[in-house]
């Protein structure tokens, strides 16, 4: 039955000197708040007409700047309803059905291959995928379609059709498969060359209230969709998203969601174009009495989202939704008209025919521009640096079908192209003796030649305030310290008493962190005779403290060869190595064996050596390349010989600060059960904080609160690692965003709370030579920290970032870096054990 949507009542109509104002700062090119941008929503008449002319102006300058000035552009698409199926229930949706109306749950591959073959014939070059939003959850129908044919999942099914096409008729996927996660997208990325997802809108109570259109759809939750599109920046893929406007947003809830769609936008790069969708009723859906949005609503929308859009943001309108009104969406400032097809309908408006592609043509040059065809993927992402935006594996399919620009190629031949994952056989190559050189030559530069674009947009970003120091005094956390130092974790004030504290009190709190360290651990200075091995380089996710990361063509690029690992190792032992620590970027090229290959060589070569390896970071989008759960990879890993992991890519386990840091990288969620899963498959691990960039003390507290708790539930956790930031070359202090790495101050009272707050829990505070160097980390060993780390060998992460401090050092040096704390050294095993005979 139809449904009265709830809807805030209207909103009074702005003065005429508000219109004024904001019409005024948009033809001025200013940024425009919510508030404004509410205004210029009602903007009708003469008003609207300046709206427009200034949008207008906006959508040229846009066009410029992207290369293709006075091209307007569309895609030749075809569309693939590969189910019909969804869990949600919106009330405005003819799309979405039930079961017993469809002759299957699901398209057979073979029918998705006639439908892209007959789209390739027609010289279509996007196979738009669209579904609905992961039917198996709601219907058994569709969980007994997958299962009959080995699928777990709708996304696997998605997956496997998307190569299939990419194989068979040469199309691009644009995968629409609604709400992704983070691992989902990281696993479709190779496959599909963009991906979207329509915000809708941010207003909540649309989906909250019962008679709002989104009302029993999960999948509808604003947050969850801003979450997609966040992910989606993060694991940098082309993404499409938009609003669908008239469906009981007040005006202002409208402004919102643009300016949210702005946000994302500029943080992270990915948002290749926005669709401003007016909605039309449709019959036999709750919403069927709900009147359409009206196309001036519309063209003010447009004109609105052009002026609020970041400039490489293209701005659409579909063209088949508009009637005749194509020249006002033209003056309003659409730059592109979507994906049209000659070959089938929109399934989501089946009602609504494309139009022809000649009167599309005939339409925009009759308002001063030229129609011309792009591909799924818009031009600056295909023209930038492979691996950078579209993955190496589907890279050779995109270049086959686009011209020198990055638009569409009319005259390329559509056909199927072999896709694959690495499949093993690399060679070392690039700068593999970077190990050694960067102690001798250096790095090649400060920063990668794409600074200005790979990590977003730095005026983006907030950076966290550090709260004002406590006025507390210390004494009564000091008792605590003494009495029972596990409880400064559960006290607030005191913890933080104690994070800022300085002069008498720090003095204070080392000390009692080195008479505890005494009596829990000895005198002793342990260490590791141990070599790191950095297999790749090779990274585009574009963590913005990074300074290791490189493009496969800068100069400093490696990437390492199984054998060439094994010999590393091999070379280790002979010089008295009990450990190999192994750890690299993201590197696209390498094989989902590759992480299993170099530990079975390592053990075939010296099989007491003991592999500590892979980052939380690494392991979980290896896992998602693989397409297995995270404790499925690990389990792999472990029966091929992985012994311990690293706890790194931690940094600070907060978000607010991880998103600033990392751009790209796994949530603190997230790093927290890849750890965890580890310690239930009995692999230990290290746990590690990165400090001194971006952070304050409040975020150190929750960061060992995070680590306590996750002891508590697995005690897998051998040691604890500071890891003061080094600046020199990263690049989000080379921007002006970060502050030069932690004081003196901070390194002694995070050693030192370390070894009080963890006790009981984590007996091994290490330090970090590489980082510290000999003086600061002898102060450290007075304060609390009782470990040395190892040898290293070779050290080429902190090394580019600038670390001054050398990339190995002897046992004689660590042992002397000991006797200037006034204490022994000793040689440990990785999980803190004495070294015997039988470890060598």
């Amino acid at each position: 039955m139809a449904v009265d949507i709830s809807v805030t009542p209207p909103e009074p109509r702005p003065s005429e000197a508000a219109m004024r104002r904001a019409l005024r700062r948009a033809s001025d090119g200013a940024v425009l708040d919510v508030t404004e941008a509410a205004v210029l929503l009602h903007a009708r008449g003469a008003d609207l007409d300046t709206l427009l002319a200034a949008a207008g102006r906006v959508r040229d300058a846009h066009l410029t700047a992207e290369g293709r000035q006075g091209v307007v552009t569309y895609s030749r698409s075809v569309f693939i309803p590969l189910t019909r199926l969804c869990r949600d229930r919106c009330h405005y949706c003819t799309f979405a059905t039930v079961p017993h109306k469809l002759p299957a749950a699901f398209l057979e591959r073979d029918e998705v291959i006639a439908i892209a073959k007959q789209g390739a014939e027609q010289g279509c070059k996007e196979a738009l995928f669209t579904l609905g939003d992961r039917p198996e959850d709601r219907w058994p129908q569709a969980k007994e379609w997958l299962e009959a044919r080995g699928y777990e999942s709708t996304l696997d099914y998605v997956r496997a059709c998307a190569i299939a096409v990419l194989e068979e008729t040469g199309l691009l996927p644009h995968l629409n498969p609604g709400v992704l996660s983070w691992e989902e997208l990281t696993r479709l990325r190779p496959v599909a060359s963009s991906m979207g997802m329509m915000l809708e809108t941010t207003a909540e109570r649309l989906f909250t209230e019962k008679t709002g259109p989104h009302y029993g759809s999960p999948d509808k939750d604003p947050k969850t969709r801003l979450r997609v599109l966040t992910d989606a920046g993060r694991v940098n893929v082309p993404f499409t998203t938009g609003i669908l406007i008239g469906i009981g947003e007040t005006l202002t809830e409208r402004a919102e969601s643009i300016h949210a769609m702005r946000g994302i936008a500029k943080q992270y790069g990915h948002i290749q174009e926005v669709i401003i969708q007016n909605f039309r009723a449709k019959p036999d859906t709750a919403m069927r009495n709900t009147p359409d949005a009206d196309l001036e609503d519309l063209a003010a929308t447009i004109a609105v989202a052009r002026l609020l859009m970041p400039s490489t943001v293209s701005v659409q309108a579909p063209p088949n939704l508009v009637g005749d009104e194509f020249a006002l969406m033209l003056r309003a400032g659409i730059d592109d008209w979507g994906g049209v097809s000659p070959v089938t309908p929109d399934h989501v408006n089946p009602e609504q025919p494309w139009p022809h592609i000649d009167l599309l043509t005939k339409i925009t040059e009759a308002e001063g521009f030229r129609l011309k065809e792009r591909l799924n993927v818009y031009p600056r992402y295909v023209r930038a640096a492979p691996g950078q935006w579209i993955d190496t594996r589907i890279t050779e399919h995109v270049q086959a079908l686009a011209q020198a620009d990055g638009l569409a190629n009319a005259s390329a031949q559509v056909v199927g192209r072999d896709w694959h994952e690495p499949d093993g056989g690399l060679d070392t190559f690039g700068r593999a003796d970077l190990n050694t050189a960067i102690d001798t030559e250096g790095r090649t530069s400060d920063r990668r030649g794409d600074f200005n674009e790979v990590y977003g947009d730095w005026s983006e970003l907030t950076v966290p305030s550090a709260p004002e120091r406590l006025p507390e005094d210390a004494a009564r956390a000091l008792r605590i310290a003494a009495d029972d130092p596990a409880r400064l974790l559960e006290d607030t004030d005191a913890a933080m008493a104690l994070l800022t504290a300085d002069g008498a009190a720090l003095e204070t709190m080392t000390r009692l962190a080195d008479e505890l360290r005494a009596a829990t651990v000895g005198d002793d200075v342990t260490y590791v005779v141990n070599r790191n091995i950095n297999f790749s380089n090779v990274c585009y996710v574009g963590c913005r403290f990074c300074a290791f990361a490189q493009r496969e063509r800068d100069a400093d690029a490696f990437r390492l060869s199984v054998d060439e690992v094994a010999d590393r190792a091999e070379e280790a032992w002979r010089e008295g190595a009990t450990e190999v620590c192994m750890q690299g970027g993201i590197d696209p090229k390498l094989p989902v064996t590759y992480y299993a290959d170099i530990v079975r060589a390592i053990k075939r070569r010296v099989p007491g050596m003991h592999v500590h390896a892979f980052s939380p970071m690494e392991i979980v989008s290896a896992a998602a390349k693989a397409g297995v759960s995270v404790k499925e990879w690990l389990t792999e890993l472990r029966d091929a010989g992985l012994d311990t992991i690293p706890g790194t890519a931690a940094e600070i386990l907060d978000d607010d600060v991880r998103w600033v840091l990392t751009k790209g990288k796994l949530p603190a969620a997230t790093w927290l059960d890849v750890v965890g899963t580890a310690h239930e498959l009995g692999i230990r691990s290290s746990s590690t904080m990165m400090y001194g960039h971006v952070d304050h003390p409040g975020h150190w507290l929750g960061h060992f609160r995070a680590l306590a708790a996750l002891q508590d539930r697995t005690g897998g956790l051998t040691e604890f690692v500071g890891l003061p930031f080094v600046h020199r070359n990263a690049p989000i202090y080379l921007a002006g965003v970060a502050r030069p790495g932690p004081t003196r101050r901070d390194n002694r009272a995070v050693h030192a709370f370390a070894r009080l707050a963890l006790h009981g829990r984590i007996d091994n505070i290490q330090c970090s030579w590489v980082k510290l160097g000999d003086d600061g980390t002898a102060e450290v060993l007075r304060g609390g920290a009782n470990d040395l780390g190892g040898t290293l060998m070779e050290e080429t992460i902190s090394r580019m970032a600038g670390s001054e401090h050398g990339s190995a050092r002897t046992v004689e040096e660590l042992v002397a870096t000991a006797a200037l704390a006034g204490r022994t050294a000793r040689q440990r095993t990785t999980t803190y054990g004495r070294v015997t005979t039988q470890d060598r």
